[in-house]
This record gives C-alpha cells, sequence and structure tokens, in this order.
C-alpha cells in the first residue's frame, strides 16, 4: 500500500489515501516519486473543466527514480531518474504523422485505464495518465524520460509540464524574437516558466500582468521588466508602456475570457497572441468582423506548449546547467500529500507560484 491524492467524483474535495498499486506489467514501468508539482489542470479535473474517469489519482508533473520495469522497457532501467510525460503521443494518428506529437489524438487513451485499487477494491484511474500525486506510480513506458544531465531530480519535476508549456508557448506557438515585447497574463508557475522564456529568448519588455500586486517580486525576477496589476484599463496600461503600440506577442496563462480578450487587445497591430489557460466552456470569447480585419492580429491555442518533450528536455536542461533557467525560482510552496488541498485553495485565491509536492 501506498498513499495518494485521489479524486473520488467530480466536485468532491480530494482524499489522502492507501492505495494498491500493480507490479508493472509488459511495456509499463514503476516510479518512486521524487516531487510533483501541483498545477491548475489538476484543479480543472476537480470541477469538471476538463473530464476524465473518476475516481482518479491525480497528478500529471513529476520526477522520480525507477523501481522496477515490465518486459519490453529497454530505454530506463531500475535506478534511473525519470521525468514523467502525461501526454505521450502515439506515433500513429493524424497529427502524430504531421510531426504535431502534442495534438496526439491518443494521448489521454491511458486515463481510461484501472491504475490502482482501493483497500476496499474500488477500481482507479490515473487523472491524466502518470498519477503523479502518489509516493509511487506505474505508467506506460512512453510516459517516462530520462532526467537530463544537470537537473536536479526534484527540480525536474517542474519540466513535466509548466516548463514544457511555458517554454512552448514562448518559442514554439508565439516564436519570439529577439528584441520583440511581450506581455504574460497569469504569474504562476506557468506564468513564471513563461516569463523566463521570453527573457532567453531575448525579449526587449516584458510585461508580466496579474491581479495580485503582491506577485511583482516573483515576476521582475522571472524576467518581467514591467508589473501591472489587472484592471479595466490593462489594455490601455500595456500600450503605454509600449510607446502606444501593444506588445509583439501576448501570451495567456489564466484561460478566462475577459484575460484572452485583453491579451489580445493588448497587442499591436499584426501582433500575436498565445492561450495557454484552460477555460471551461462557459467562457465565450467574441470579437466583431470588422476588428479582425482591421487589426491583422493572430490568435492561437497552445497544447502542452506545442512542445516535443524528448527533444525540448534536453534543449532546457542545457539552459538549466548555464543558468539561464531556474527551476527552483518557479516554486514558492514546498508541500507533503496532506497539503494539496491547501495548495488547491491558494490557486483559486491567485496566490504563489507553483506548489511542490516533496516525497
Amino acid at each position: 500500500m501506498i498513499r495518494a491524492a485521489v479524486l473520488p467524483a467530480v466536485g468532491s474535495p480530494l482524499e489522502i489515501t492507501g492505495i494498491e498499486l500493480p507490479a508493472p506489467g509488459p511495456g509499463q514501468v514503476r516510479v518512486r516519486l521524487a516531487a510533483a508539482g501541483v498545477c491548475h489542470s489538476d484543479l480543472s479535473l476537480t470541477d469538471g473543466t476538463m473530464r476524465v474517469p473518476v475516481p482518479a489519482v491525480l497528478g500529471h508533473e513529476g520526477a522520480g527514480t525507477v523501481v522496477s520495469v515490465g518486459e519490453g522497457v529497454t530505454h530506463v532501467a531500475p535506478g534511473d531518474g525519470v521525468v514523467l510525460n502525461w501526454a505521450p503521443s502515439c506515433g500513429g494518428c493524424h497529427p502524430c504523422s504531421l510531426g504535431e506529437v502534442w495534438l496526439c489524438a491518443n494521448a489521454l487513451a491511458g486515463t481510461a485505464n484501472v491504475h490502482a485499487r482501493t483497500e476496499d477494491g474500488t477500481e482507479l484511474h490515473p487523472g491524466l495518465n502518470v498519477a503523479a500525486f502518489a509516493e509511487e506510480t506505474v505508467v506506460a513506458a512512453n510516459c517516462v524520460l530520462p532526467v537530463p544531465d544537470g537537473v536536479p531530480l526534484t527540480d525536474a519535476a517542474l519540466l513535466g509540464c509548466a516548463v514544457l508549456t511555458g517554454w512552448g508557448a514562448v518559442h514554439h506557438s508565439a516564436r519570439v524574437r529577439e528584441g520583440e515585447t511581450v506581455a504574460v497574463f497569469g504569474v504562476g508557475g506557468v506564468g513564471l516558466a513563461t516569463l523566463q522564456a521570453a527573457r532567453i529568448a531575448g525579449a526587449s519588455t516584458i510585461v508580466a500582468v496579474d491581479v495580485s500586486p503582491e506577485k511583482e517580486a516573483l515576476a521582475r525576477a522571472a524576467g518581467a521588466t514591467e508589473y501591472v496589476v489587472a484592471s479595466a484599463t490593462t489594455a490601455k496600461d500595456i500600450r503605454q508602456l509600449t510607446g502606444g503600440q501593444g506588445v509583439d506577442v501576448a501570451v495567456e496563462c489564466v484561460g478566462r475570457a475577459v484575460t484572452i480578450r485583453t491579451a489580445w487587445e493588448s497587442t499591436r497591430r499584426g501582433g500575436r497572441t498565445t492561450v495557454v489557460g484552460i477555460g471551461g466552456k462557459d467562457q465565450q470569447v467574441t470579437f466583431n468582423a470588422l476588428e479582425i480585419f482591421h487589426w491583422g492580429r493572430t490568435l492561437a491555442g497552445c497544447v502542452y506548449g506545442n512542445s516535443n518533450p524528448a527533444e525540448d528536455l534536453p534543449v532546457l536542461a542545457a539552459h538549466v546547467r548555464a543558468g539561464r533557467l531556474d527551476l527552483g525560482a518557479l516554486v514558492t510552496e514546498r508541500i507533503t500529500l496532506d497539503g494539496i488541498p491547501g495548495a488547491f485553495e491558494n490557486m483559486l485565491a491567485g496566490k504563489g507560484g507553483r506548489a511542490l509536492v516533496v516525497f
């Protein structure tokens, strides 16, 4: 028996409880978790914004050490440090055939599997494939990638979602060029990673936007050159900071209609807005036909940073080793499994950056 954070049903509070985890079968890997990040996507599973089979063990951003492997697994071995990849590509669907592995049609097929059982025999699913809110997990072999050299195992957990998403939003989706101006909406874990990515890309002015004045120091440490407390005049404030033009690129990390609309309005004519935040179906964003023509702006969705983890992790590791990317700076709270409900409350209240469960 191991301890894990279980979502009994959509809308129910998490339960920190014992579960029975099976040995790895063919093509599977058992991992002892070193750390797991608490992401807003986990919160979106609890309230039904994102739908997966329940009851489920949550957690999708993690890293740990391989305990054992099933038949046919050769790319990792017991004792290896690994990063969990919650959205593995199948390699055979249409998006994968186009090289767009982040849009894999079968990436979340594993969520329907039976992952573990509670003490009374109730079947549990892996929330987003990897069930990282647990002392140990068993995952498909394509859900683990070796931790790159020079990246501490605990910090490596952040590579599994926040950093890949923020990095990809800047470098793959928005394709920020040196000297361009950037605004980042939402200074949580992903937002902080996005700010660092914009700095690494060589952006000139980097504007961080958040509802909380208390996050300014965090944002500036990550690379923000300006800080705006969100209000009804946010778009106007950003234009004033950029010579009246607006930024070249806006990255929205919140997932709310009003924030998406404001991010779009904050870009210059011909500017680019990338939406990372996951919003609900009730969040409707509206535009009129004339403004779309006149402003010539681009609005794009961004899934998992449009990243290919196998290719991007070595690149990110190089930045970590060179001191350009500070993974620890994303973390504002280190907690145990029992602290996850409190971390959810902080996210809802807009407090802090990334909470990291350390085992």
